[in-house]
């Protein structure tokens, strides 16, 4: 069985609607949707936007299910100039890049009790995501650093700080709690996003209008990945 995490119905809900053999888990309030998807054992989650809540669903996924991998999947802002509207971003690590303990030492972006900056992506799983992803024959793929926070960023000067710090490629706010709690457990992990807006001033309106595309791009890239296992 493989697990999906998407933060939001959009990203997702399509996915759970080509589930056969379908069964509804709930788990406090996180409600997870497990069957055949694309010939594959998989379970499916709407985590809801934010670091916690997406943790809190990758664990529960994780304990309840025993996923072979978890893959969160959905949109996410540039995380620099480079990288346009539309074009996919394929995690080789995660940051958390509101973590930041630098005051007594540290360096920004220190997770504390794993000690690690970047939270590891699986390699395997990376590849096959970078081969699934040729289906999208006019987007443009970027591999790199996806960079997580709870905050939504609508600001050039923040996405530049935390692309100087990190180097991200996309900017979001789950992916690096996904991997934060497989990384816990042992349970290779793999983000991936879809760019909806450049996390810019304008990102709250570019955001709204291409969300539903670029959330449709990271759906047909899962569909490719999961049928060519």
């Amino acid at each position: 069985m493989v697990g999906l995490i998407g933060a939001m119905a959009v990203e997702v809900e399509s996915l759970m609607a080509q589930v056969e053999d379908k069964q509804e888990t709930r788990i406090g309030m996180d409600v997870f949707v497990s069957g055949k998807l694309f010939g594959k054992d998989a379970v499916l989650a709407v985590c809801g936007p934010g670091k916690i809540n997406a943790a809190l669903c990758a664990q529960s996924m994780i304990q309840h299910f025993h996923p072979e991998w978890v893959l969160n999947l959905g949109v996410a802002g540039a995380g620099e100039s480079s990288v346009s509207i539309g074009d996919m971003v394929i995690a080789t690590a995660a940051v958390q890049h509101d973590c930041d303990t630098s005051p007594i030492g540290d360096p920004v972006g220190l997770v504390s009790k794993i000690n690690l900056v970047e939270l590891p992506c699986d390699e395997a799983l990376r590849a096959r995501l970078v081969k699934a992803a040729e289906v999208l024959t006019d987007v443009k793929v970027h591999e790199g650093i996806i960079a997580t926070g709870d905050q939504f960023i609508n600001k050039g000067d923040v996405r530049q700080r935390i692309h100087e710090l990190f180097h991200a490629k996309a900017v979001e706010m789950e992916g690096g709690a996904v991997a934060h709690a497989c990384y816990m457990h042992g349970v290779p992990c793999g983000v991936l996003r879809s760019i909806s807006d450049q996390a810019d001033g304008h990102s709250d309106m570019d955001y709204p209008t291409f969300v539903k595309l670029a959330a449709d791009h990271s759906v047909k890239v899962v569909e490719q990945l999961l049928r060519q296992a």
